[in-house]
């Protein structure tokens, strides 16, 4: 009798819990995430002129340009984790594409976009939610590896070819090479041999646990992870393109080829330095002015820009995103 009664009462909680995860933790993410981009955007400095400049873009076709491109980084990217995450279960491209939107509005949130992960498995079956965890570490090692990769040769090109020489002083210039060369072999390693280290790490009875839901990473042969890879680097040259464009129709100038290592290396600081998606503006808009302050007086249309590209390129999708979770049933009943 008396477990009857206590299996009762625990049935009763989780079905509580249950109604509480579906129907408030959504809500409560979009209202949060509102919250602070209402309140990041208000407090940046020259907002009504950067505002300005920015709607006067909307006359220009390379901002709608650029407003496309936004779907096609999105598509890439979707078109990536459906990759991935068919390794534990099918995924249309429309089911990845919500998915990646999802994990696009929590990161907002988050320390350097981990939050992307939580986002992203509440599409995938509660059964397969931790191995899909593993599978976006596998994305998004593959977007870093090609962001550093990127990001190298800019920082070679600024500091070898460029005429610009100020842009990377001597000493902390190859400072910052030699690290950025380190990380990215590190990353290259543990990316390509990411079998061989769940294998290691089978060996070791403490961890079975562990490597039971990161197995799956095994069965990524080199072509799959070139396969991956190559998604990330398409998916690289459509948002430096987003920001050349968007450069030019603020009428910032530094030319084609600087522009583009210029932005590798922009890039790649963002990569390397800790953040949170919803502060993450001011540094966003620090960093891109510190690399183009030597081709370019015009700081308003550079901080407009990356106002413009940080409001395309994560806004718009993290608030899409927010109201598809809206939409969802986090925790399933068993009857679903």
């Amino acid at each position: 009798m008396g477990n009857t009664r206590s299996k009762i009462i625990k049935t009763r909680l989780s079905k509580q819990i249950k109604i509480l995860i579906n129907y408030f933790l959504g809500p409560m993410i979009f209202v949060v995430l509102s919250w602070s981009l209402y309140v990041q955007i208000k407090n940046q400095p020259d907002l009504p002129q950067r505002w300005e400049q920015i709607k006067g873009s909307w006359q220009h076709w390379k901002f709608w340009m650029v407003i496309a491109l936004m779907l096609l980084n999105w598509g890439i990217e979707a078109r990536k984790w459906q990759v991935l995450v068919q390794h534990v279960q099918h995924f249309s491209l429309l089911k990845a594409f919500k998915s990646v939107l999802s994990g696009c509005s929590i990161t907002m949130l988050t320390p350097n976009r981990i939050g992307e992960y939580g986002g992203r498995i509440l599409y995938v079956n509660e059964g397969n939610r931790i191995k899909a965890v593993s599978l976006t570490i596998v994305g998004s090692i593959s977007q870093f590896l090609v962001t550093m990769i990127m990001g190298c040769f800019g920082l070679l090109y600024l500091r070898f070819f460029s005429h610009k020489q100020a842009v990377l002083p001597a000493m902390w210039g190859d400072v910052l090479i030699y690290l950025s060369v380190t990380i990215t072999l590190v990353a290259a390693l543990f990316y390509l041999r990411i079998g061989w280290l769940v294998r290691s790490l089978e060996k070791l009875p403490a961890l079975h646990k562990v490597v039971r839901h990161i197995r799956v990473l095994d069965e990524f042969d080199n072509i799959q992870l070139i396969r991956i890879f190559s998604l990330s680097l398409g998916r690289y040259m459509v948002f430096v393109l987003q920001y050349l464009l968007l450069l030019q129709v603020m009428q910032v100038e530094p030319g084609w080829v600087s522009g583009f290592w210029l932005i590798a290396v922009f890039y790649l600081l963002l990569a390397m330095a800790p953040t949170i998606g919803f502060v993450e503006l001011p540094i966003r808009v620090s960093a891109c002015w510190l690399l183009l302050q030597h081709f370019t007086t015009n700081e308003l249309g550079v901080s407009a820009t990356a106002l413009g590209i940080w409001l395309i390129n994560l806004v718009v999708p993290a608030i899409i995103g927010s109201l598809l979770i809206l939409s969802i049933k986090i925790v399933k009943d068993k009857n679903d």
